[in-house]
């Protein structure tokens, strides 16, 4: 094999990732657009760990709501 084909066999296969990359990026962004991901009033894991740090800290108090401030 030549340098020149080597040279056109790597462009080649460089031009066939790319086009399948962006094909799968369309593919995913119709995914989102037909499927928009929903609200969640927040993560399970992260409520239940601050509410057991928080019943560790003030024993006895019951927690009745968690607010993110950003």
């Amino acid at each position: 094999m030549e340098l020149s084909e080597l040279v056109v066999v790597c462009i080649s296969a460089f031009a066939a990732v790319f086009v399948l990359l962006s094909i799968l990026a369309f593919v995913m962004r119709l995914i989102l657009v037909v499927f928009p991901e929903r609200e969640s009033g927040g993560d399970a894991t992260m409520i239940a760990a601050v509410a057991s740090a928080l019943s560790t800290v003030y024993p006895g108090t019951r927690i009745t709501k968690i607010e993110e401030i950003k």
